[in-house]
């Protein structure tokens, strides 16, 4: 083993960083393919995994829109089980830094993971157990919604780690970021999981439309007419959003009041405010458009992508030499 390590070394690697923008090019399409397919709800376009119906290139999946949907987000999260390998070796073989390899390495076994809980969802969804309800496929089809985030920040963090001005990036003249930046910057990054929990439960229980006005939940009223679950989860992710664009302004506001944390991650800012106003409009133009697929899986990968942002500065700020910056 010495002999096929011996190569390792903490330097920038340009064509690694390369790679990891690569990998989460390809996960941006397997989340746009995920999410598209819970908004058709296609879900169950095939009762069978890991094949489809019997097949890895099955009958008629290009020219149906159920299994087009089902059948890519199949074939691209094969796509980033490989790529996860290839990066696993890559840093396994030649990078020096112990826990950039430990990154590696979790990210293997949470995409495989992540297949599992994607296979669990159809092979235990009621029309294959003949169960009373759906609710253990739901709860694999949340767990598998959350794992994905999971593996976007993993990427973020290794793409991020790989950077040249991470690795060779000079000590910086001023003091790094105050501990208020990083917890924030940790608060915020939960607080959008969390929102992306909510929301995947109210999308797995079909829930978009419990509530079908905005911004009034009512008639004249902020508050739902009446209650059930549907009505709940989805006031929940309303409330949610509201926390969440409180808390990630805090941080935000931490961000800018720091001198050393404004002059590394301001362009940062910029980028998370624009990603939170948008995400802002696309759910509310969800439901005014009862929950068009494109504009509900727009929706889920923006919300994907503000937490993805919000992670890289919240990494970014926890650098020992304060020496990344997103310019």
């Amino acid at each position: 083993m010495p002999a096929l390590t011996h190569k390792r070394s903490p330097d920038y690697k340009p064509f690694c960083f390369l790679f990891c923008i690569f990998a989460l090019c390809w996960i941006t399409a397997l989340l746009f393919a995920g999410g598209m397919t819970t908004s058709i709800k296609a879900g169950m376009a095939f009762l069978d995994w890991p094949l489809s119906n019997g097949s890895i290139n099955p009958e008629g999946w290009r020219t149906e829109s159920d299994k087009m949907a089902e059948h890519s987000h199949r074939l691209l999260g094969m796509k980033i089980g490989l790529l996860s390998i290839v990066l696993f070796l890559w840093t396994y073989l030649r990078e020096s830094r112990a826990w950039v390899r430990t990154l590696a390495r979790v990210l293997v076994l949470v995409v495989i993971l992540q297949g599992v809980l994607g296979g669990s969802r159809v092979r235990f969804d009621q029309l294959n157990i003949m169960s009373e309800n759906n609710l253990l496929a739901q709860s694999f089809a949340v767990m598998h919604a959350c794992g994905a985030m999971v593996v976007l920040g993993i990427l973020v963090a290794l793409t991020l780690a790989n950077t040249r001005r991470w690795i060779e990036g000079p000590p910086s003249e001023r003091s790094p970021c105050p501990p208020g930046v990083k917890r924030w910057g940790i608060a915020a990054t939960l607080a959008i999981f969390l929102q992306i929990l909510v929301g995947a439960i109210m999308r797995h229980a079909d829930a978009g439309l419990a509530i079908p006005s905005f911004p009034m939940a009512s008639s004249g009223s902020l508050l739902p007419a009446y209650w059930n679950f549907d009505v709940s989860i989805h006031f929940a992710h309303r409330i949610g959003a509201l926390l969440v664009t409180a808390i990630l302004l805090i941080f935000l506001g931490k961000i800018w009041g720091s001198p050393s944390a404004k002059q590394t991650l301001s362009y940062g800012v910029l980028l998370v405010s624009a990603i939170l106003g948008l995400q802002i409009f696309l759910g509310a133009l969800t439901i005014w458009t009862a929950k068009n697929p494109y504009a509900a899986t727009t929706h889920h990968l923006v919300g994907a992508f503000l937490l993805a942002s919000t992670w890289a500065l919240t990494f970014l700020a926890h650098h020992p030499q304060q020496s990344t910056t997103l310019r």
